[in-house]
């Protein structure tokens, strides 16, 4: 849509001297997202793979699993009082026979662009609506040396960060470290939506043997769509949640937080990093 970035006048100050210029910004705009017609959510995101997005949000949400389950995504004609298109509201229809959420106004939910679904989800939400187990089979081994080397290639992967500095990544990774895709936003969650989403419309889900690996921390809700879209290893450059890590060991979930280099913690999950024998041994 061409509305990645905008551009705004800055007062440049370097080392005492006073410039003026215009600075290339991330955009941030809302987005509603409708079910069969009816209102469901609110993000604010970085325009942009807007359908992927709002699929993404609905396997997490529990509603779509399957590329079957979706029928067609649409932005909204007449989304204003003038009757315009802002591309700010999606519609969402499912095929016959999935089974909905109670949309209510309890139910509706706004979601910003540092929290995601604050305070809604819990761990027996979680395990009750996921569809797959994470579980390997064969048993996924992952070398720390392969981790170690993901951070460089998102950031090299990033090409709207370069020229605003002001958004977050989300890419996913094979088991060999081979780069599947990756996608920006404003929202780390809605960076993580965007790829999901774009599995789900290819029919690639459940994404199993698979390496999610999100710049900044790792909330409990980005281990949540990791779990919701069967992926077995969440991977984070800053620090996980308590609750983030408590999701991690109830459902299998290989949590690395601080991944920065050779040095990492893992938080969960640790039977998947190789050289675990070695490390109790030292």
């Amino acid at each position: 849509m061409g509305r990645v970035t905008e551009r705004r006048k800055v007062l440049r100050i370097r080392d005492g001297a006073v410039s003026s210029r215009a600075d290339t910004l991330v955009a941030e705009e809302p987005l509603e997202i409708r079910l069969n017609g009816k209102p469901l959510a609110i993000t604010m995101r970085t325009p942009g793979d807007d359908f992927a997005l709002a699929a993404g949000f609905l396997v997490s949400e529990g509603v779509l699993a399957e590329q079957a389950d979706l029928q067609n995504i649409v932005y909204c004609a007449g989304a204003t009082a003038d009757g315009s298109n802002t591309y700010n509201v999606v519609d969402v229809r499912t095929a016959p026979g999935v089974r909905l959420p109670d949309i209510t106004l309890e139910r509706n939910v706004y979601t910003t662009s540092s929290c995601g679904l604050c305070g809604k989800a819990s761990l027996d939400a979680v395990r009750t609506t996921a569809r797959w187990p994470i579980a390997d089979t064969p048993p996924l081994r992952i070398e720390p040396g392969l981790l170690a080397g993901l951070p460089d290639r998102l950031r090299a992967a990033q090409r709207v960060f370069d020229r605003t500095g002001g958004l977050h990544a989300a890419a996913l990774f094979d088991e060999h470290g081979e780069l599947l895709d990756i996608r920006e936003d404003v929202g780390r969650h809605n960076a993580v939506d965007k790829l999901v989403g774009r599995a789900l419309r290819d029919g690639r889900l459940p994404l199993g043997r698979t390496i999610l690996l999100v710049s900044g921390r790792a909330s409990f809700e980005l281990a949540q769509k990791a779990v919701m879209a069967g992926i077995p290893v969440l991977a984070a450059v800053s620090a996980p949640s308590s609750l983030a890590v408590d999701l991690a060991a109830e459902t299998g979930l290989t949590l690395v937080g601080f991944l920065r280099g050779p040095n990492m913690n893992v938080y969960a999950g640790e039977d998947r990093i190789a050289p675990r024998a070695a490390a109790a041994q030292g």
